[in-house]
């Protein structure tokens, strides 16, 4: 796709309205000084006037403040800031007409920014959205042969890449049919996992996401988050911004980067693009318990990129739109078996390498009870709370992730 650009001067159509950053930036100014950003100050409101120069500093003074320690520990005034600056520096290149440079800083302001600013941000980028697309010329959806998985599977050589016994024991029961008394009754309140094999017929999503025009014509300008390595507990595992069209195009690559593998991970990306989010609905078995939804992720790479043994909070359904993937489970009551990593921030992560299990450190993990299985199209995986588990995509991958809580007892991941 080519730079689009316009030339718009000072024409009223090729701005966007701001009334949240209207309103508070005196409040949100006030609140930056308060807290050490006088500089910051001076630039915001150099950028507010129109000065481009100004607001890139601004956004490169709070670019370094949410990055001057842990993330938890960014205070949440210079997160708003963050986006504040991304407003201003986006306005001027939608004033000029340069559309896909604005999609760009508004997305890092969406995934870095607050929560202050957001309705701003959405807003801007369903304008600025608006024009990408005036540019841009891909085959209308069902008319396209660019699948991104062809459905072709060879069983025998994925089993030479899986975990050690894998297939060979118990397999995750796989049910049709299920009604929400009975999923609560028997895997709910049970803790017991399942597949549900019929419940996602009626998804957009399961034929427009494997269609790769599709996914370019909502996203492909659209910056995300991915990570980029074998794994997340690997030490030359990174996190990089790039766009939705040069993720496509490392898939088709076989995921390659000069790092590794590079994989869509965890994100809310049904929050920042709308257009998918209408693809997918929420699962009548998320309101099972009364309890609320916690999280809607994604999770979108290619074959071989591997999320290790883990566990997570709160109740899961892992919803498989395209492609395949294997996933073993280990019950929740096997935790000291399984050997967390100590410390908070990797406690809920596995020492164990289920990939190349070291013999002597780990003797008798092999011996351990698990199921598994290979999570098709069209399927849903109920995974309990606190039930360990260890994923690795089949082929060229597209999942959904659901996570709720039990109610008022269940704390809020």
């Amino acid at each position: 796709m080519s730079t689009t650009t316009a030339s718009a001067g000072d024409s009223p159509s090729w701005r966007f309205h701001t009334p949240t950053l209207d309103r508070e930036s005196a409040v949100l100014l006030h609140s930056i000084s308060k807290h050490g950003g006088y500089a910051y100050v001076s630039m915001a409101a150099l950028a507010a006037g129109g000065d481009i120069r100004a607001a890139e500093a601004a956004r490169e003074m709070a670019w370094e403040q949410l990055h001057s320690g842990p993330w938890h520990s960014v205070l949440p005034v210079w997160r708003d800031a963050y986006s504040m600056a991304c407003l201003h520096v986006a306005r001027h290149h939608y004033g000029n007409g340069e559309f896909r440079e604005a999609l760009r800083v508004l997305d890092l302001g969406i995934i870095m920014g607050g929560t202050l600013l957001r309705k701003d941000l959405d807003s801007a980028v369903d304008k600025v959205s608006e024009q990408t697309r005036n540019t841009v010329r891909v085959s209308d959806f069902g008319n396209s042969d660019h699948l991104l998985v062809d459905r072709e599977f060879d069983v025998a050589e994925v089993l030479q890449l899986l975990p050690v016994k894998s297939l060979s024991s118990k397999l995750v029961v796989k049910k049709s049919g299920v009604s929400l008394e009975k999923f609560l009754k028997d895997h709910y309140l049970s803790g017991c996992p399942v597949i549900i094999s019929d419940c996602m017929a009626h998804w957009p999503a399961k034929t427009k996401w494997n269609d790769e025009d599709y996914l370019l014509r909502v996203a492909g300008d659209r910056t995300v988050p991915v990570e980029v390595g074998k794994n997340y507990l690997c030490a030359e595992w990174k996190q990089e911004l790039i766009t939705f069209s040069e993720f496509i195009q490392r898939i088709k690559s076989n995921g390659c980067s000069p790092g590794g593998p590079t994989y869509l991970a965890q994100h809310p990306l049904f929050d920042q693009i709308n257009e998918l989010r209408k693809d997918i609905f929420i699962p009548d078995y998320c309101f099972a318990g009364g309890g609320e939804l916690r999280s809607l992720n994604a999770w979108f790479g290619p074959a071989g990129t591997v999320t290790p043994l883990h566990h997570d909070p709160h109740h899961n359904i892992l919803a498989q739109v395209v492609g395949k993937k294997y996933i073993r489970l280990y019950s929740s009551s096997l935790s000291e078996e399984l050997f967390p990593h100590s410390g908070t921030m990797l406690s809920n992560s596995s020492q164990v390498d289920l990939d190349e299990i070291d013999q002597r450190k780990f003797p008798k993990v092999q011996e351990l009870e698990f199921v598994d299985c290979i999570l098709e199209e069209g399927e849903m995986l109920y995974i309990p709370p606190k039930w360990w588990h260890y994923v690795r995509s089949l082929t060229t991958s597209f999942s959904v992730s659901f996570w709720w809580s039990e109610g008022e007892s269940s704390d809020a991941s």
